[in-house]
Parts: C-alpha cells; structure tokens; sequence
C-alpha cells in the first residue's frame, strides 16, 4: 500500500499513522507516477485537483484553466491529499468511508 501526500500534511499523517505498514510517498520530492495519476484522474476527475489549497488560490485563471493532469505535475501540492493505492483500488482522501474500508482490510 502506497500514500502519495506530503509529509508535512496532518491528513496524511493521520492515513499513515492509521495504516502502519503503507509507505508514504512524497508528491513534492518524488511526484506521482504517471499512470497512477492517469489513473486517479480517470477515476476522480476534478475531485483529484484541491481548490482549497494556497497552491490553487496563488494561481492566476489562465493557470487554473489548463489541463489538470499538467497543472498537477507542475504543482504537486495542487493534489487533494492523500491519494492512497492499495492493490488495483484507489482512494482519495481520509475521509470515514475510506479510513473503514483500508482499516477493516
């Protein structure tokens, strides 16, 4: 079980002290590779991109309508966080639904 997030984000502290045996990945030092973002975005769409983040608000429009996928891979912390792999599933975030399914595995 892989987690791509940030080291320093309290989210995926929380993913990954719940989920001893996952190995963190840091999206800001090692990125995200492409297929898994490929297939995350095919997955979640526009849910994968954090509209809430400082990232996203120091951003100027005519960056915010490019392309998720490049706007991603130019600006890693853009990604909602965590993004969790285990096996052939993802899962976004650390949301209750999430934390039952990985926990209870």
């Amino acid at each position: 079980m892989k987690i791509y997030g940030l080291k320093n984000c309290d989210t995926c502290r929380k993913a990954i002290k719940a989920l001893p045996a996952a190995t963190l990945i840091d999206v800001r030092a090692e990125g995200v590779p492409a297929d898994v973002m490929g297939q995350a975005y095919a997955q979640f769409g526009q849910a994968l991109l954090n509209t809430r983040s400082t990232t996203w608000r120091g951003l100027d429009e005519a960056e915010r309508a490019g392309e998720p996928l490049a706007l991603l891979a130019a600006h890693p912390a853009l990604m909602k966080r965590p993004l969790i792999t285990a096996g052939d599933k993802l899962f976004l975030g650390w949301s209750p639904e999430t934390q039952a399914q990985l926990t209870s595995a």
